[in-house]
């Protein structure tokens, strides 16, 4: 189904984990109007009405750790997110209508490349119909691992807490499972690099889980003041 991009004003927030509470924070409206995304209504896997585009839902209550799902992967075989265990995943949840997440691939193949060597994989999550992930994946020549479904992709994204999910979003994992960001809406290169930076120094003990979601809050922060 051909549906036409939509950018949509506040459609993107960074939600991490913040110090103060065990509180998650959420930035503020004013700072990331500039990154877009497109919404979708829960159970369905084709494009959504522009009717649903008025009032982006804030994502509810994001799991601490990297909750069980399985989707089927390129072949068809059902495939646990678990089978990634060991490896900090960047999982990022798209559909081939939309125009950020198809925007996002060439960077999302880079991040793969140059941080596979680091334990870091990225998994894409495609909320859509299996043929059509199958032939945008040959023709964008996709080389990370990717998952897919209709409903049941649909909930592996409530699962974190997203359920009416805005597409893309990507959810930021360490080594050991934790879920240390999940940012709704285009992600750049700069805004992964801070993530990943803190990933890796999760990784080899060099801070807490705490000051790691702290840091990432502050510097996309920053990086939005500065753009």
């Amino acid at each position: 189904m051909n549906t036409p991009a939509v950018r949509l004003g506040g459609a993107a927030l960074l939600v991490i984990l913040g110090i103060c509470a065990g509180a998650w924070f959420h930035s503020s409206t004013q700072s990331v109007r500039r990154y877009s995304g497109v919404r979708v209504t829960a159970g369905q896997a084709s494009a959504p009405n522009p009717s649903d585009m008025a009032d982006l839902p804030s994502p509810g209550k994001i799991p601490d750790r990297l909750p069980e799902f399985s989707l089927a992967d390129r072949s068809g075989k059902a495939t646990s997110i678990k089978s990634f265990d060991g490896k900090s995943l960047i999982i990022n949840f798209w559909a081939t209508w939309c125009a950020p997440c198809r925007k996002e691939i060439p960077l999302l193949q880079a991040l793969h490349t140059e941080w596979g060597g680091r334990g870091v994989s990225v998994v894409g999550v495609a909320v859509d119909y299996r043929d059509k992930v199958l032939d945008f994946a040959e023709r964008y020549k996709i080389a990370y691992p990717l998952l897919m479904g209709e409903q049941d992709a649909l909930d592996a994204a409530a699962g974190f807490g997203v359920e009416t999910p805005v597409f893309p979003f990507t959810v930021f994992t360490d080594g050991r499972g934790d879920v240390v960001a999940l940012f709704i809406g285009e992600l750049h290169r700069p805004q992964a690099e801070l993530i990943l930076s803190k990933v890796q120094a999760l990784n080899k003990g060099e801070i807490e889980l705490a000051a790691a979601r702290h840091a990432i809050a502050e510097g996309l922060q920053a990086l939005n003041s500065a753009s």
